[in-house]
């Protein structure tokens, strides 16, 4: 089929929202990175997100509503904590796993029992839900396993001839995808770090955990709670080794072991190896984040073999730049740390 790039005008709005209606696929804008959307009640639509994507059918898809309101369709069951943290934390980058209702396809929740919801702050996400009418399941916008894209021109790239169409909303803001949580006695469970920190979860709720998953592979057979726990995510097509150390052991690593098509991924210019290519995804942990994924396909398309990418710290949004780069590595960590 053909593609085509819509801008956010209330037309071109309306415009997706027909297709949508339609059981069509649109790619969207959200702060957090693009999404490929279709009608979360819709089996069939929701099929086609996951043919474009290609996609496994057991990782679960995230439903994006406009209003509070639309929980009590959605979910079966609605904690009492979830309330309060809507209220803080949303609209924003943060998914609340509920139990399901009835409405969501076993599709749509990957096979599970629960459903991850989340409020969208990009203003055009937000218009385009309304215009529906219905909640938006909407996972990221790449080819699956891929770096996610941040730019209506990189979902372009991924699913030109794929979908219908994309609206160009700009950049997405914090560049990683949203931190899901589920929720336990009386705290959270951090399945999926993103820009919601555990720091910030903790002026609302008693207790925050970060669920081992987040940092470790999950063992054969185990059951995906939240997306991007199953799979091998967010690689580019290079070999990325994550190494972990101060900036002149780091340096020295790749000095011994660097050959032709390798890369550096450091934080600042003066980082790099000399003498060998690199970019830089930022000094801060909000600055690695909005960049990180940009980065990665951007290593592609100057030919990069391999990458030692230097280790961020996993403090704060830190975290969740850590977790991409952790699963778009494979696991592939080098600790010059240890003794």
């Amino acid at each position: 089929m053909e593609t085509i790039v819509l801008g956010s005008s209330e037309g071109e709005l309306r415009h997706a929202a027909e297709l949508i209606r339609a059981g069509e696929v649109v790619g969207i804008p959200t702060e957090t990175v693009y999404g490929l959307a279709a009608n979360a009640f819709d089996a069939a639509a929701v099929e086609k997100i996951f043919r474009a994507k290609g996609r496994p059918s057991d990782n679960p898809l995230i439903v994006h509503i406009a209003d509070f309101s639309a929980v009590y369709e959605i979910a079966s069951e609605i904690p009492p904590l979830a309330k309060k943290l809507s209220e803080a934390f949303w609209p924003g980058p943060l998914t609340m796993i509920m139990p399901k209702s009835p409405k969501i396809p076993l599709i749509t929740s990957g096979g599970l029992d629960t459903v991850g919801i989340r409020m969208p702050s990009h203003p055009a996400a937000k218009r385009l839900i309304e215009l529906c009418g219905v909640p938006l399941a909407a996972p990221s916008a790449n080819l699956s396993g891929s770096p996610s894209p941040t730019t209506a021109q990189r979902v372009f790239e991924d699913m030109n001839g794929r979908i219908p169409a994309i609206i160009d909303g700009g950049e997405s803001d914090v560049g990683v995808e949203s931190t899901v949580i589920a929720f336990e006695d009386n705290g959270v469970r951090i399945l999926r770090p993103g820009g919601i920190t555990r720091e910030m979860l903790l002026t609302v709720a008693k207790s925050v955990t970060v669920d081992p998953g987040v940092l470790n592979e999950l063992s054969e057979g185990a059951v995906a709670r939240s997306p991007g726990m199953k799979y091998k995510h967010y690689a580019p097509k290079a070999q990325v080794i994550l190494i972990k150390g101060e900036s002149g052991a780091y340096r020295e690593y790749v000095l011994k072991n660097a050959c032709a098509g390798d890369f550096c991924l450091v934080f600042e210019k003066g980082e790099a190896a000399p003498d060998l290519p690199y970019l830089c995804y930022g000094a801060t942990p909000g600055e690695q984040a909005h960049r990180l994924f940009e980065c990665l396909r951007r290593l592609d398309e100057l030919g990069a073999k391999r990458v030692f990418a230097r280790c961020p710290s996993p403090e704060g949004v830190g975290l969740a730049v850590y977790n991409r780069i952790l699963r778009a590595s494979g696991f592939c960590v080098i600790d010059l740390e240890v003794d």
